[in-house]
């Protein structure tokens, strides 16, 4: 039977990482957050958990080693039960899950099935995805039978064409052990391509998209008729852009000159390509975009290269996808960077101008810190493709999915859509 107060209800979305667990509090009609928080620096020495509500910023320390579970124990014991916000204001628990491989196309109730076949994909993403398990079994803890709903970075993906996931390997690989590229940040990408369509006054059937998900981890996709067809990740969240701190595209004869005339071990190797590679490892500085423009106004060599091979990479990209859909109607900026740094946006842009591609520097610099709308210049002076800054909400869309399989009554087992897939 349906549950009648996951329509009136809100949904307790958890994205949890390695030493980190992100929550909020969503109202799925609307996208309203009455909560939001961070537990970070889980495992260490000095764990904490921070929090809003209603614009009012609060914080406390957490006892050393706190992790995932006693982040929901303190958020369940001492935030839910006051500032007006009540536990039984909770209908249902939304997880962000990085990695659901081949085995989901869609948001699904979380039942042990589920909990399995999420287990199955962690050599995948292992970071990610084991800090979801914890998630899911501190929820189920603090909320026992409350339902629950795992949201797949990977789902929005499921719908690219065979061309486009499958690797030029023997192709045992992939029938036998699944490799093949499945991509991530799919929930941005869905949601900034929706509301793409929104802006364009038109259904997403209708739009194609060029989507640029851009931050600390970065993906594009190229989004036809509001179906994923292409993204630039792959097996794992390391292929593709240049990001913070890992590499993207490399040669994959470097891992054997890594391994074999360099003599690095698998977790060096690992290190380097997902940790001190990228931003970071080019300027030799930081991993941060803001701090890297800052340096490089001043004059650092590295902050300069870093920040030019980045837009490089991402202008290649861009123009691929023009190869990749039928005709463009919008190229789409989000994520932390793509949200806030017309640095960056303007200096991709202008590597497209044979594209058609133009910005107008006035609305760059108006489109930041939340900010929505177009980049590019008012309409009637040239003719050139839409561009434009959405910042993205993956908690409302795993809020809206949520309540939406909740309130329909739909199984794990099902396979059934929740409503925006």
């Amino acid at each position: 039977m349906p549950n009648k107060r996951a329509n009136g209800g809100q949904v307790l979305v958890l994205n949890c990482g390695s030493s980190s667990l992100k929550f909020a509090l969503i109202d799925p009609r609307n996208g309203n957050a009455s909560l939001s928080g961070l537990g970070d620096s889980l495992g260490h020495s000095v764990p904490s958990v921070s929090w809003k509500i209603d614009g009012e910023k609060h914080s406390a320390a957490l006892p050393v080693g706190a992790k995932h579970t006693e982040v929901i124990e303190f958020v369940v014991t001492n935030i839910l039960s006051g500032g007006g916000i009540l536990r039984a204001d909770v209908a249902a628990i939304g997880h962000r899950v990085v990695h659901g491989g081949e085995k989901f196309s869609h948001s699904v109730l979380i039942n042990e099935q589920v909990i399995s076949a999420i287990q199955d994909c962690v050599a995948l993403a292992p970071l990610h995805n084991s800090a979801h398990l914890q998630g899911i079994e501190a929820a189920t803890k603090a909320f026992p039978g409350l339902p629950q709903v795992a949201v797949f970075d990977t789902a929005f993906h499921q719908t690219m064409p065979r061309q486009a996931y499958i690797y030029a390997l023997p192709y045992e690989l992939y029938e036998e052990h699944g490799i093949r590229r499945y991509g991530m940040h799919g929930t941005s990408h869905r949601f900034v391509s929706e509301r793409a369509a929104d802006l364009l006054g038109k259904a997403k059937a209708d739009v194609n998209i060029i989507s640029a998900h851009l931050g600390n981890g970065a993906s594009i996709a190229a989004i036809q008729a509001g179906k994923s067809v292409d993204t630039s990740m792959g097996l794992t969240p390391l292929e593709g852009l240049v990001m913070g701190t890992r590499c993207g595209d490399v040669d994959p004869g470097l891992l054997l000159h890594l391994g074999v005339r360099l003599d690095y071990c698998m977790k060096e190797i690992n290190d380097l390509l997902n940790k001190k590679s990228g931003l970071l490892g080019i300027s030799q500085l930081s991993n941060d975009c803001r701090a890297l423009e800052q340096a490089a106004t001043e004059g650092h060599q590295g902050a300069q290269l870093a920040l030019e091979i980045f837009c490089y990479r991402l202008a290649k990209y861009i123009a691929s996808y023009h190869g990749v859909l039928s005709h463009v109607d919008a190229l789409v900026f989000t994520g932390g960077i793509g949200e806030n740094s017309a640095f960056i946006r303007e200096n991709v842009l202008n590597r497209l101008n044979g594209l058609g591609y133009r910005v107008d520097e006035t609305r760059n610099l108006e489109m930041r810190f939340g900010a929505e709308g177009a980049i590019e210049p008012p309409s009637g002076t040239t003719t050139t493709p839409k561009v434009l800054v959405i910042p993205t909400n993956e908690e409302w869309v795993i809020a809206r999915d949520a309540a939406q399989i909740i309130a329909s009554g739909n199984s794990a087992a099902s396979g059934q859509p929740a409503g925006g897939s």
